[in-house]
């Protein structure tokens, strides 16, 4: 059975949102759907400090899907920069690509159309629907997920993938009317960022604190499936982002021995390069040559 949300939950998130929430470029009246749409693959597992100025520069050169599916999509690559993750970037041209082919180069403005466009999934195309186009959906990033397993469900978190009675519970909480359920969805996901975070929750300072479920039973630690961790010395992702960093930054092709002096375990190199131009983020030249796509 799934437990009845507590009352009064949405005037006091969406006025502490109305006093706390940040300035952020695609949250600004004047920020366009194309804007928030490359906000939501830039912030995909990135915090919004790092993804701050690679958005401005993105906007800066490719001010609309147009003008970034007329490049190669190894110049997305490139100007993804640190960002992580680089495949992001490829699934962004693609999309991209299809808006212009599809949609008369307008990000549309419906979920289903959407969640067509290749690289898009489901928080994605619901994200993009509600935060540039007022629609009412729910908005499942991991903030909102951890703030309603706590507040509600009295879980410290989420378990790892979204259950049937987790999307219920988040669509029964939408306010009817369609632009407050927007506002709520950011609201709902800020709180979290800001206030209900993973590791140092500052329950003080919560709008919602005395309705907490997971507060109400002394913060019980999560004892669901392991949670996945973050990993990184040593990992075949640590060499593919050593190995495409000196293409990217390189105005030609680059020789494999330039490739061999940034990761010395050779068997590792050679695999982490061979997936590099599977994924598509590197083009081999020649046997020994790799470029940007």
């Amino acid at each position: 059975m799934t437990t009845p949300p507590p009352a009064g939950l949405h005037e006091p998130i969406l006025r502490w949102y109305d006093d706390h929430a940040r300035e952020l470029p695609w949250r600004s009246r004047s920020a366009g759907a194309w804007s928030v749409m490359v906000s939501e693959f830039m912030l995909q597992q990135t915090p919004v400090a790092r993804v701050l100025p690679v958005h401005e520069q993105w906007l800066d050169r490719w001010p609309t899907p147009g003008a970034l599916a007329a490049e190669p999509s190894g110049e997305a690559i490139r100007a993804w920069g640190r960002l992580g993750y680089p495949r992001r970037a490829l699934r962004l041209h693609a999309a991209a690509t299809a808006i212009v082919a599809e949609h008369d180069g307008e990000v549309p403005d419906s979920y289903d159309d959407l969640i067509a466009l290749p690289g898009v999934g489901d928080y994605t195309a619901a994200a993009i629907a509600v935060f540039a186009y007022g629609r009412r959906h729910a908005v499942l990033d991991t903030n909102v997920r951890r703030v309603l397993a706590r507040v509600v469900s009295g879980q410290e978190f989420a378990n790892t993938s979204v259950t049937r009675p987790e999307r219920s519970l988040a669509e029964g909480l939408l306010p009817s009317d369609a632009p407050t359920a927007a506002t709520w969805s950011v609201a709902l996901m800020e709180l979290g960022a800001l206030v209900c975070t993973a590791a140092a929750p500052r329950c003080g300072d919560c709008p919602v604190s005395d309705r907490c479920a997971w507060r109400a039973a002394g913060h019980p630690a999560y004892d669901g499936p392991p949670r996945r961790g973050q990993a990184w010395a040593g990992t075949d992702r640590q060499c593919r982002g050593r190995l495409l960093a000196v293409v990217r930054e390189s105005e030609g092709p680059v020789h494999r021995s330039r490739l061999d002096t940034v990761w010395p375990e050779q068997d590792q190199r050679t695999r982490c390069l061979d997936s590099l131009v599977t994924d598509g983020l590197l083009a081999r030249v020649s046997p020994t040559t790799y470029a940007l796509p």
